[in-house]
């Protein structure tokens, strides 16, 4: 310990040894951000809480406890870009928090909840489920700083987990066996395939409600809010699920489908078009000139 306090000891005025010493350092400790990151660790409280809820065949508050943990996975980002407290270990843990919360604990809570029935087959697509998940992450992870900001590349993991959580309060408010579903059975295979595919789902991270906006989106807002109020366990796996349907449809048919590549090559067209006129007019002119000279 001596010789690295030793080794740490520097003279201000030798970069070499100052270079040595940071290193050092970066090896002893690393410093974080505490905040963004236990507001993280809570995200992954309340999905260890739904795994241990749904094994114990509780699962209602399994599903409250994934709803739990959507809220603290929209809170960490917000509250580390309001701090200026964004890093890539924060980006790293946030992930491998959302694998268990909205991966592992919804994939456990579909098979011992509906899928267990199904025999090998239930407990493969809830593994399917799980796995497409992690693979949207990483996929996230790698694409982060080149992917739109306003879109999303395939269904937000959250969002298929609280899909999965409002099936749960769905059925039960309605009365409705989902053990053996076969609808349940097909919408956990669904929700795996549109997680990994390339399917464009708005984010709405470009819509700033602290701006002013339409007055419609007032009204908007409060529709929304009346149509889950009439019956709230229904309506928001309704609205969940029709957020996923659209984005797939959309996606199959093409539409909406990567405007900004298509501008950029329409506006690349154009500019090639425009560099072939003013090529043109430099030959004509070119011949004009001769010709004049000729003469």
């Amino acid at each position: 310990m001596d010789d690295l306090n030793h080794d740490l000891e520097t003279d201000s005025n030798d970069p070499h040894s100052f270079g040595r010493a940071r290193r050092l350092r970066q090896r002893v400790g690393m410093h974080i951000y505490v905040l963004p990151n236990l507001i993280t660790t809570f995200n992954m409280f309340f999905g260890f809480f739904a795994l241990i809820y749904a094994i114990r065949g509780e699962y209602l508050w399994s599903s409250y406890a994934i709803v739990g943990a959507a809220v603290f996975d929209l809170l960490d980002g917000r509250v580390a870009r309001m701090t200026r407290s964004t890093s890539k270990f924060g980006a790293e843990y946030d992930s491998l928090c959302d694998v268990i919360s909205f991966g592992v604990a919804p994939g456990v809570l579909l098979y011992l909840w509906a899928l267990q029935p199904f025999g090998r087959l239930g407990w493969l697509v809830s593994f399917l489920y799980t796995a497409c998940g992690a693979l949207r992450l990483a996929r996230f992870n790698v694409q982060a700083t080149i992917i739109e900001k306003a879109y999303f590349q395939g269904l937000p993991i959250p969002m298929a987990a609280g899909i999965v959580a409002s099936s749960v309060l769905a059925w039960n408010d309605l009365g409705w066996d989902p053990q053996g579903s076969v609808l349940l059975l097909s919408m956990t295979a669904l929700l795996a395939f549109v997680m990994v595919s390339t399917f464009r789902y708005r984010s709405f991270k470009d819509l700033d409600l602290r701006e002013r906006l339409p007055f419609r989106y007032l009204v908007l807002g409060v529709g929304v809010f009346m149509v889950i109020a009439i019956r709230p366990e229904v309506m928001l796996f309704v609205m969940f699920m029709t957020y996923a349907v659209f984005g797939a449809v959309f996606g199959i048919l093409g539409w909406g489908r990567a405007p900004k590549r298509r501008r950029a090559l329409a506006e690349a067209d154009a500019a090639a078009l425009a560099t072939e006129g003013d090529d043109l007019h430099e030959v004509i002119d070119t011949t004009e000139t001769r010709d004049q000279t000729h003469d």
